[in-house]
Parts: C-alpha cells; structure tokens; sequence
C-alpha cells in the first residue's frame, strides 16, 4: 500500500517537472517556429507551379524562351508603378513599399504571389552573384545598422534596378543605379526567382540611360525592339545620378529620416532560478512609443514605455515608466522610476523572505533584444527576449543568493506589436 503510495507520488511529481520543462521549452520553440514557418511555405524559385509557367514536357528552348517572357511581364507590370509614393506595407497606386513593389508586379504579370517582406523574399530566391543578375531578378540590400535584409528591388540590366524608396531626394517607386554609391556600399546579394536566362538576355535600357543624362524627354518613345519599353519610367536628372542618401557615409551631407512608431507587447516571466517554484511567474507588458532617427548621426532608437507588471512570486504588482535608447527598435537598453503595490515576498521552503524598495526613481533598467521581426501589411509582430533589475532588497539576516537574484531580477520571452505611425 506504501508502495504504491509511493510510486503515485513519485509519478505525479515526475508529470510536474516534465510538464514544467515542456512549457519552458515550448514557448521559445513556438516563438521561433511562427516566424520560420511563412518562409519555409514560400514557393521554390518559378520553374513552374503559375499559369504562364512552362510544361514539364516542353523542350528546353521552349522553357526558357517562356521564363524570359516572365522576366519581361514582371519588368513591364513593375514599369507601370513608377511614380507611385511610397507607402509601408501599401499594395496599390496609393502607395508601395520595396517588397509591395515586387509582390504586385509578379501578381500583376503572372498571378505569381511571392513573399510579402524583404527577408522572405530573399529566403525564396535563389542566390547568385551579382555579376550573374539577369533582368527581372532581384537585389537585396542592408540600409540600416540591424545587418538584416532591409530592402529590395528589381533588377533591368547595366547597373539599373527598379524599387520603392522610403527617403532621398527622391521617394517612391523610382529608377536607381549602382553608380550611386549608397547603393554599391549596402548591397547585400541577389537572387533569382526563374531559372537563369540565355548569357546574351537583355532589355533596351536606350530611354532610361539618356533619360538619366537629360538628352530626352519623358514623352519620347523607346523604338529599340525585343526590349521593355521604357519611355516613361525615369525621372532622374544628371544630379539626380549623384543625389545624397542618408547614411551615405562619405563626408556629404546627410538627409534626416526619422520614423515614429508605436509598441504594444506581453511577455511572461519565468521563476528559472527559484528552488521549488512555479515555472510561470508572471507577466510584464509595455505599451510605448519610439522614434527611430539619424538626425545625430548613425540610426538611434530612442522611447517612452509604460510597463505594468505583475510578479507573482513576489506577490506585487509594479508599474515601470523607462525611457530607452539603443541602435535600433529590435535591440535597446531601458531604464525609468517604479511604482511597487503589494509587499513583496518569496515564500522559501515554509518561510517568507522579504524584501523592500520596490518603489523607487531608479526602479528598472534591463535590456530588450527581438532576433527577428515578421512583417505584415498592418505592422509588424516581434518576439522578444527581455531581462531587468528591480530594485528590491532583502531584509533578512540570512544570506540566500537564489533567492535575492530571483527577487531583484525578472527573465521573460514574450511578442510585440509595432505601428508605424509616420
């Protein structure tokens, strides 16, 4: 009977602690998995599986013959947004973004849909040097200090590309070329999306290299055959070809961009370091608002959070106001003034072990790092990693440094939300 006894206690404080370890497992490897997932979905490069697309039976002739009339249809469809303003997570003439660009000139010309971000759809091509690029493949570029995937465009032949610009002189779905050195300096590869074309395949680009120089208007006709007709798809000027982008590095001056956003995430916290403890402890939130500058030089975040809190190891409730700063929205320390309600304390094999100071001017300060970020039309969703002191202090004669530690700091993984609000 004892036995037994034994063994149902024995089995159910081992279903606990396996319980426990797969929540503590689980949730980072599903944070993890929903980001991974919408790339590891994304479509092969375009051998087939479109309309267009040509026949498994086809020659080979025929194959490439039909894959090079893709590359035109994208660079024709992507032609016909030129001038239309730049607009984040837009998919219309009322507005695109780099990635917008690409995804309606392949639904446009071959009802193709490829990733709607930058990172997915250089996850979904096929990677090639530069020197390789065809027309209608696509560039991949770093803009800013994350060392991520930033931007995107598509590339027509001798240097040029179009895509969707977000600041410069000029913004919106426009014409560059990489004898601008801001976009030699950022880029980052290029991919293919359809098998590679004959060496020799090229677009006429006559209109937009005389275009860019100023020898023709934007009314005059490409007569040139076999290419895309570009009679109306540059409005560059020979200054233009020179023009400062932010960032540019090279002693010129700098145009300011500044974006401002605003945050609203939840994070549960975890009793890693408590002896006998629930896992789950807690949950901290914050609702902020953030601007991203380079008026001072290289891109800085800088916020205001408010971030209510509830320990409930500690059975009090907090609530942080934190200012933070850092290089980028997805990377940033933060620090601010605590308000504590409760009184704090940890229950220790029986006892209560407490602690004051919660309250303070200098209540917080910890470190938000998100890896990565999914992009949606709506704004985008970031899972984070968070850590923070609070100020809390123990009143008690005996030392125990689990406990103090576990006390005077929070761990927590959680998902936010970002709104770009201009």
């Amino acid at each position: 009977m004892h036995s037994s006894l034994k063994t149902d206690n024995y089995s159910m404080n081992l279903f606990q602690s396996l319980k426990k370890q797969a929540i503590f497992f689980t949730v980072p490897v599903l944070v993890i998995f929903s980001y991974a997932l919408p790339a590891s979905l994304a479509a092969a490069p375009l051998e087939g599986g479109y309309s267009l697309a040509p026949k498994a039976s086809a020659s080979q002739d025929e194959k490439i013959k039909a894959f090079q009339e893709a590359r035109y249809k994208v660079l024709l469809a992507a032609e016909k947004y030129e001038n239309t303003p730049y607009r984040y997570g837009g998919l219309d003439r009322n507005g695109l973004d780099c990635s917008g660009l690409i995804y309606v000139s392949f639904r446009d010309a071959l009802g193709v849909m490829p990733p709607r971000t930058t990172q997915g759809l250089y996850a979904w091509v096929e990677k090639i040097p530069r020197e390789n690029a065809q027309p209608g493949d696509l560039l991949f570029f770093t803009t800013d200090n994350s060392g991520k995937i930033s931007h995107a465009a598509i590339y027509i032949g001798r240097g040029w590309f179009i895509h969707s610009a977000s600041s410069g002189p000029q913004t919106g779905v426009i014409y560059s070329n990489f004898d601008d050195r801001y976009w030699s300096r950022t880029f980052a590869g290029a991919g293919r999306a359809f098998p590679a074309a004959n060496s020799g395949f090229e677009v006429t680009l006559t209109s937009v290299e005389q275009k860019s120089a100023g020898q023709i208007s934007s009314s005059q006709k490409n007569a040139a055959a076999g290419g895309v007709n570009t009679e109306d798809t540059v409005n560059a000027s020979a200054e233009d070809r020179n023009r400062v982008w932010p960032g540019r590095g090279n002693g010129e001056p700098v145009q300011s961009k500044s974006n401002l956003s605003v945050y609203a995430g939840l994070a549960p916290t975890w009793s890693a370091f408590l002896y006998k403890s629930e896992l789950f402890r807690g949950f901290a939130s914050q609702f902020s608002v953030g601007v991203t500058t380079n008026t001072f030089g290289p891109n800085m975040h800088f916020g205001f959070e408010i971030r209510p809190e509830y320990d409930g190891a500690l059975g009090v409730f907090r609530l942080p106001f934190t200012f933070s700063w850092g290089p980028s929205d997805r990377i940033y320390i933060f620090a601010g003034p605590v308000l504590s309600f409760g009184d704090a304390s940890l229950s220790i094999e029986g006892s209560e072990r407490t602690y004051s100071g919660g309250s303070s001017w200098l209540g917080a300060a910890g470190i938000t790092f998100a890896p990565f970020v999914f992009n949606t039309a709506g704004g985008d969703f970031a899972p984070y990693l968070e850590t923070a002191w609070q100020s809390y202090f123990s009143e008690n004669k005996n030392k125990n440094a689990n406990a103090d530690f576990s006390a005077g700091f929070r761990f927590s993984t959680g998902i936010r939300y970002k709104l770009q609000v201009q």
